[in-house]
């Protein structure tokens, strides 16, 4: 009787080892399989701008299917909000003030090889996965970091060839210079052929995304990342035109904080130097002009939601979807005339402010479907990536993997209280990107006092960021409880001094960690 009781007392604490060794992975049901992964990122896309969040005249049925039947997030953020850097913060879990890869100097480097193997798709190559990447790649890696980080060429087969195993992506359109390989790389080509009849640039990628699929090995989990050229570029050509049919007359709602004119309320530097109220002016400042541009960019959207939908059947049809884990965000979003503003980079919320829906197929249907408003950053994505694959995060990642807020094994009472957001982009900057004396350049530009990078924080209620290089130093505080489309700055109310005083503090240490 004592020896059984010893044994049972010995099996119980080998079960406890065991479920600790497992870790959070094995709290699915369905296959102990690491899961496959796709993470698919579009360009350009507003938060808002979909069904699921808001706004049902945005025909998107299939991503809103994914939301219902997995965790949708409210309070997403982006580390970053323009799409070079945004691209690389997500594949490497590192700010933008730390991995440099940006558009203009100072922080206007390449990716170096050696960081481009520390991002989430070459350590699942290592660790055993097959990896594919389709669309729009946005940045450049080269054999080391260097200047400008806008090269002419890209030789992507060198210097990603071997990390994917599956590509087919170019820079910025896929109209010409599209690169492909794989096994199968005919088939490829036949879908980017130029002059191919009745497609368009949103249908192509959805192509190649199916035959990744249908060239997937039954014994290997796989990452597929996809990155839509859509929603940026709004002309024809970048439009799939029979999509426009639905939205050519139809009237889309306009956000209260829409405005024909510049608002008075934005910052000088910014009116004076920034593209946004030049871009506003030509782009969406009328009603009509507003019409035109958003009705192009829900057909755009549209276009997306139909592969998605198009991805779904396929995993449902290949047996895949029960293992399979869907990533859905944007790069960044869109002002489309809020703040008298086009153009994205400024830390308002149409900018910055991300879409995220996260879809896992292992998790049963009587567990699925909840909101989500956690403090999400976008330098959360390799690490969470990681996680879900069964992968240790390495050091010199800065972001968090929220995989525990996924299954609801996360202490909310440790999760972080803010996200760090930053803006380095100056619109004179980029158009000196290529002369050598760009260092002078740009502080000749903050001697002007024409800089208006910013950097600074969203925590639960309140927005804080400041003009860092402007002199005197230009804040903005919103309490976006109270206040959710920023129209009402609170840095002169004596009422939330002590909250403006806790903001600064916390941006400077946000800040400081970001650079290290």
């Amino acid at each position: 009787m004592k020896y059984r009781k010893e044994l049972k007392k010995l099996i119980s604490v080998l079960a406890l080892i065991l479920l600790v060794v497992a870790g959070p992975r094995d709290l699915y049901a369905g296959s102990r399989d690491r899961p496959n992964i796709i993470f698919l990122m579009t360009d350009d896309q507003r938060w808002d701008n979909m069904g699921c969040y808001g706004r049902s005249e945005f025909k998107t049925p299939n991503i809103d299917k994914l939301a219902e039947q997995g965790v949708i997030f409210d309070k997403a953020y982006y580390a970053v909000a323009i799409c070079m850097p945004s691209r690389v913060t997500m594949m490497t879990g590192r700010f933008n003030s730390n991995h440099r890869v940006g558009f203009v100097a100072p922080d206007d480097f390449t990716l170096s090889q050696a960081d481009f193997e520390k991002g989430y798709p070459a350590l699942l190559k290592n660790a055993g996965y097959r990896t594919g990447f389709i669309g729009k790649v946005g940045f450049t890696v080269t054999d080391e970091g260097t200047r400008p980080s806008t090269p002419k060429e890209h030789f992507y087969k060198k210097h990603m060839g071997n990390i994917f195993d599956f590509f087919a992506g170019t820079e910025t359109h896929d109209r010409n210079g599209m690169v492909t390989w794989s096994e199968d790389n005919e088939a490829l080509e036949a879908i980017f052929k130029e002059g191919r009849e009745n497609s368009g640039r949103t249908l192509r990628t959805g192509e190649a995304m199916l035959r990744f699929l249908d060239t997937q090995p039954d014994d290997q989990p796989f990452c597929l990342s996809v990155s839509f050229y859509a929603v940026k570029h709004d002309n024809n050509k970048d439009i799939y035109m029979p999509h426009f049919e639905y939205y050519k007359d139809f009237n889309m709602s306009v956000p209260e904080n829409w405005e024909e004119d510049n608002s008075d309320d934005l910052p000088k530097v910014v009116v004076e130097n920034a593209r946004g109220p030049r871009l506003h002016a030509q782009r969406s400042s009328t009603p009509e002009l507003y019409q035109r541009l958003v009705r192009r960019f829900a057909t755009q959207g549209y276009s997306v939601d139909e592969q998605v939908g198009l991805l779904v059947k396929k995993l449902k049809e290949k047996g895949m979807l029960e293992n399979t884990i869907i990533i859905y965000t944007s790069d960044n979003g869109r002002f489309q005339g809020s703040h008298g503003l086009f153009d994205k980079c400024l830390l308002y919320e149409e900018s910055v402010k991300a879409p995220l829906i996260v879809y896992d197929g292992r998790v049963p249907e009587n567990k699925r479907g909840f909101r989500e408003d956690a403090l999400i950053s976008s330098v959360d994505m390799a690490p969470t990536i990681l996680s879900l694959a069964g992968i240790e995060v390495p050091k010199g990642i800065q972001g968090h993997d929220f995989s525990g807020i996924l299954n609801k094994t996360q202490d909310m009472t440790q999760w972080r209280d803010a996200v760090f957001m930053e803006d380095l982009f100056l619109v004179d900057m980029f158009q000196e990107r290529y002369k050598e004396n760009v260092d002078e350049i740009n502080q000749k530009l903050i001697d002007e006092n024409k800089s208006y990078r910013s950097h600074g924080i969203r925590t639960d209620r309140y927005k804080y960021f400041v003009y860092y290089e402007h002199d005197p130093k230009i804040e903005e505080l919103y309490d976006l409880e109270e206040d959710p489309l920023e129209q009402n700055n609170l840095v002169n109310n004596q009422k939330y001094k002590g909250v403006l005083k806790k903001l600064r503090k916390q941006t400077e240490e946000m800040y400081n960690e970001a650079i290290q």
